[in-house]
């Protein structure tokens, strides 16, 4: 993992050498094993490199091969290698020892710029092509790295985070009206529908699964791959072959993101997607003579819990019964005491180059990552994707399925399951499969009608820039309609957006700690895998996430692999967190209300009303609550403004 910039002339009258040593020097507030610049003919490029992998120690970012007249600078993790040594015919005696980058160098060499359709593996890179006078940059099918650009008519500039390109002359801190609007205009965690553009106006993101090429003076961008959610269902005989095959399939998946010198860890919760991962990091760590860190969060021992019986705030049972059944596990709670949302926020605010949503688990995303770059830890692994992978399947949607599409001899054996799994009766369960089925009927008509959540953005606001009608149809949370799981699922792989607000998460967060976030739930051979696979075998007997179930037994405790009526729930006591805060909290928040800069661009009329509603002393249950989230939102949204103005 590192941090790569460059800057590429595209008129005389401008000179890139001074400008890429004050982008290199603004890199410096990350940590990195070794930091050059290559200049050639115009072009300057940098690596701040931070080295993760076996084979990335002392390797030279930037690299310029004379024999092949290309330069690369990289920030990759390529994890098909041994396929990649097969097709490039690598010779078997430099398999061990060949760098990413070099490999990424010799698929160009073969494939041009259809090379990164052949990468699997967190990257971004960028190759000068000396031959062909051109630059050529690409982003990971999934977007797990990112990488910024700007393009002026005397410059092309590009980094891996934002604030380096305010070094070039002529970019502005300046925030980009219709992307704020967009991350206003959500009530979803997500930031914004636009995977191209940025917080700031001058500034461009390269989306995921898209590459760039900049040749006499004019950028073209492509998209290179998709994860197609048409793929022929895979059709194997028993539950068994699935089985095994998914256990190939996730077992190659995770292998392959243990790949350090360092330390591995894992971000371990109570459910079945990181014990997963764990049990199947475990065993190949052990092999190494390496142990598995885990990190939990753990709320604070005085929280008391107000959720309800079906939820789990406090999932340490559960994390004890994995890390000590599956074995080679070194276990860390972590309640970190005296931090909340409030506190970190300028923090990560700075880390994340602009506002952002997730502040329920901010601090002990950051937390985790500090106690794992103390423990030396290189690669963390997590399963924030499983969801919609490994262990994807609603069976209330399930059935709705098998209703609408009139298969009702099925219909009726999976009911008869459920109802006795759930320990209820088909009378009560008939009517909520019922009223989903209607639901999807009607989607056309509950479409357009408006969600009743309320909203951040000022409605002059977003009626000046349309962002309103610019989302809707794109099911965002502004309409009562929800689509069913089959189309959520399709949206999370199909549409990049998703994608390209965990990458961008993961790589602003990660970076500052030299620690590579990496999730194998969304390894793009799991996610075609999980995808091909018929719905019968994630919901089975009425049992749901059926397959992750089957094919972890023996490796996960009975009391997380067949937990079925409790999920743990992270976040549940960040209102208590907040409370020794909170008169600063409402200061902050009454301030804002009287600001006319935020009065532009944010509700204050909802706000004050909001704030009205959580009081002085705020109830413990308000922490799933609208408008409370909507005051946090609001408050990083004002910190973001103040800092542009």
């Amino acid at each position: 993992m590192s941090a790569i910039a460059g800057i590429l002339e595209l008129s005389h009258e401008y000179s890139s050498g001074e400008t890429m040593m004050h982008m290199m020097k603004a890199l410096q507030k990350y940590p990195a094993d070794d930091a050059n610049i290559w200049r050639r003919d115009g072009l300057s490029m940098g690596c701040h490199a931070q080295w993760i992998t076996p084979e990335s120690i002392n390797e030279e970012l930037p690299r310029y091969d004379a024999t092949r007249e290309l330069a690369i600078t990289a920030d990759a993790i390529i994890d098909n290698r041994k396929q990649l040594c097969d097709q490039l015919d690598i010779d078997y005696s430099a398999r061990k020892t060949i760098t990413d980058s070099e490999l990424i160098l010799a698929a160009y060499m073969k494939w041009g710029r259809r090379a990164p359709k052949y990468l699997i593996g967190d990257y971004a890179f960028v190759i000068w092509d000396e031959r062909r006078h051109q630059l050529f940059g690409a982003r990971d099918l999934l977007g797990r790295r990112t990488l910024y650009y700007h393009h002026g008519p005397a410059r092309f500039a590009f980094c891996t985070v934002i604030n380096p390109l305010f070094e070039v002359p002529g970019i502005h801190k300046k925030i980009n009206e219709s992307w704020f609007a967009e991350f206003l205009a959500i009530p979803m965690m997500m930031d914004t529908i636009d995977v191209h553009s940025t917080a700031y106006g001058e500034i461009m993101q390269l989306p995921p699964a898209h590459s760039f090429t900049v040749a006499k003076g004019t950028v073209t961008i492509e998209q290179y791959d998709e994860l197609a959610a048409s793929s022929p269902k895979l059709k194997l005989k028993t539950n068994g072959d699935y089985e095994d095959a998914f256990r190939e399939v996730f077992q190659e998946a995770v292998r392959s993101k243990l790949r350090t010198h360092r330390q591995v860890g894992v971000r371990l919760s109570g459910g079945l997607d990181s014990g997963a991962v764990a049990c199947f990091a475990a065993k190949p760590l052990s092999q190494e003579g390496k142990v598995l860190h885990a990190y939990s969060y753990v709320p604070s021992a005085a929280f008391e819990d107000w959720t309800p019986r079906r939820l789990i705030a406090d999932e340490t049972p559960y994390i004890q019964a994995s890390a000590r059944y599956i074995g080679n596990i070194e276990e860390n709670y972590l309640d970190f005491e005296g931090r909340n949302a409030i506190r970190e926020m300028d923090t990560v605010l700075e880390l994340m180059e602009g506002p952002y949503k997730f502040f329920e688990n901010s601090f002990w995303l950051t937390g985790m990552l500090e106690r794992a770059q103390e423990q030396n830890v290189g690669v963390m692994l997590n399963g924030s994707r499983g969801n919609y992978t490994i262990s994807w399947g609603d069976p209330i949607d399930h059935y709705a399925r098998l209703l609408r599409t009139l298969r009702w001899t099925n219909f009726y054996q999976e009911i008869k399951h459920y109802a006795r799994v759930m320990r209820t009766g088909r009378s009560v369960v008939i009517p909520i499969i019922a009223k989903q089925a209607y639901a999807y009927w009607m989607r056309s008509a509950l479409a357009k009608r408006k969600s009743a959540i309320p909203l951040v953005i000022h409605p002059d606001f977003a009626a000046r820039t349309k962002v309103i009608e610019k989302l809707m149809p794109h099911h965002v949370g502004l309409a009562d309609y929800a689509p069913d799981e089959v189309t959520a699922r399709n949206n999370q792989f199909q549409r990049l957006s998703v994608s390209n607000h965990i990458g961008t998460s993961n790589t602003k967060l990660s970076l500052p700690y030299a620690v590579s976030e990496r999730d194998p739930t969304s390894d793009p051979r799991v996610v075609r895998f999980c995808l091909s696979l018929p719905d019968e075998q994630y919901i089975q007997h009425g049992i749901d996430r059926s397959l992750i179930r089957r094919s972890t037994e023996g490796c996960l405790p009975d009391m997380v692999r067949m937990n079925i009526r409790a999920r743990g729930v992270q976040g549940a006591d960040w209102i208590y967190r907040m409370l020794p805060d909170w008169g600063a909290f409402r200061y902050q928040m009454e301030k804002l209300c009287r600001d006319s800069a935020a009065a532009h661009y944010l509700n204050v009329p909802q706000i004050k009303q909001s704030l009205e509603k959580l009081g002085t002393e705020p109830k413990l249950e308000y922490a799933f609550d609208h408008d409370a989230r909507l005051l946090m939102r609001s408050l990083i949204a004002y910190r973001f403004i103040q800092q542009c103005s």
